[in-house]
């Protein structure tokens, strides 16, 4: 299953930086910098996570996701549901190479149900190359080159209408 179908047959249109204007308020965390995690837990009292996928797949079956990433033999692939309050707000779907996962950053295989911003956000040796933001259906995403210890893992994540990126609501500890 390619990136562009996560969870569904509806594909991910990938915009271009000319495409037309986003509402500020979904422009605001399509571009978030941080950790999703984080800014999630502004907004409910508990995020969880349910991983749905995790195994080791072959670069034919990455799709257009080969073009972010350098060739492997293999990549683990971690497809996830992340939940505010038992609400399903987010589907992930991570990519990493399998020469990423070597040290301390083989880790990655065995988060299980800790929410993958906990794990990557822990570390000071995380960076960002770029965000790209597509839409599927009615429903925004994102997906983003990090690197770990400078090795390369591609995050893609799609908000679910229940997620608090649609909604111009105040966090939990506003009035």
């Amino acid at each position: 299953m390619a990136d562009d179908a996560i969870l569904t047959s509806i594909p991910i249109q990938w915009l271009s930086t000319d495409e037309p204007k986003l509402p500020d308020h979904i422009l605001d965390w399509l571009m978030e910098v941080g950790s999703m995690t984080c800014r999630f837990e502004q907004y409910c009292q508990t995020v969880s996570v349910a991983p749905f996928r995790e195994c080791f797949i072959t670069a034919e079956e990455l799709g257009d996701e080969s073009e972010h990433l350098p060739l492997n033999q293999k990549y683990w692939l971690r497809e996830t549901i992340l939940y505010g309050d038992n609400i399903p707000w987010l589907l992930g779907r991570t990519v990493v190479p399998e020469e990423t996962l070597t040290g301390p950053d083989r880790k990655l295989v065995n988060v299980g149900t800790v929410p993958l911003g906990r794990y990557l956000f822990s570390s000071n040796n995380l960076t960002r190359d770029y965000i790209q933001i597509g839409q599927q259906g009615e429903r925004w995403g994102r997906r983003s080159l990090l690197r770990l210890s400078g090795k390369p893992l591609l995050l893609t994540e799609v908000f679910l209408p229940e997620s608090p990126a649609y909604k111009m609501n105040k966090t939990k500890g506003e009035k």
